[in-house]
């Protein structure tokens, strides 16, 4: 049985972010901590799941959106635990941030991380290192959290920026 795994979300965002059709697994493998391996692991599954199209180079993208909006807070939940150091996350990070405010502030755990709040779990561990050289991604796997543990507003908006990111609708 071939069954999505968190890093496959990880690995569709930053192919949106590369927003490029020649990348390879090799360079995506490592700027995101991944094994080559994992990575054409995932390629296939997204392939079979309908979110990459047949050359497993390009996102479908609507596939996803529907993926994101209807499923990733129950198939990859998460609720935040205790205060960490760590990098902001969900509606304590940009695009959000600057849009709701919360005394609560969320963070994947990372020491390097300079501010302090509740831990949410990355969808892969290596995240926190892997968006540092990608404000594109960040912003993307911000809005996946916003998703995985946000109320309704903070879903609705990340919803709102992620198509328009996507380049959906309107």
């Amino acid at each position: 049985m071939i069954q999505l795994k968190p890093q496959d979300i990880v690995l569709l965002l930053k192919i949106i972010s590369m927003n490029d059709t020649g990348w390879n697994q090799k360079s995506a493998a490592r700027s995101l901590g991944m094994s080559q391996s994992e990575v054409s692991d995932s390629v296939a599954r997204s392939r079979y799941a309908g979110l990459l199209d047949i050359t497993g180079k390009i996102v479908m993208k609507s596939a996803l959106l529907e993926l994101l909006s209807h499923g990733i807070p129950y198939v990859f939940p998460q609720k935040p635990g205790a205060v960490v150091r760590g990098l902001p996350t969900a509606h304590s990070a940009s695009p959000l941030k600057e849009q709701i405010q919360s005394t609560e502030i969320y963070v994947w755990p990372y020491a390097e991380g300079n501010v302090r709040g509740h831990g949410i779990q990355p969808l892969y561990p290596s995240v926190p290192k892997a968006v540092l050289n990608d404000p594109v991604l960040y912003e993307l796997l911000v809005l996946i959290d916003a998703l995985r543990v946000g109320r309704a507003r903070e879903k609705e908006l990340a919803l709102a920026i992620l198509k328009k990111k996507f380049g959906i609708g309107e």
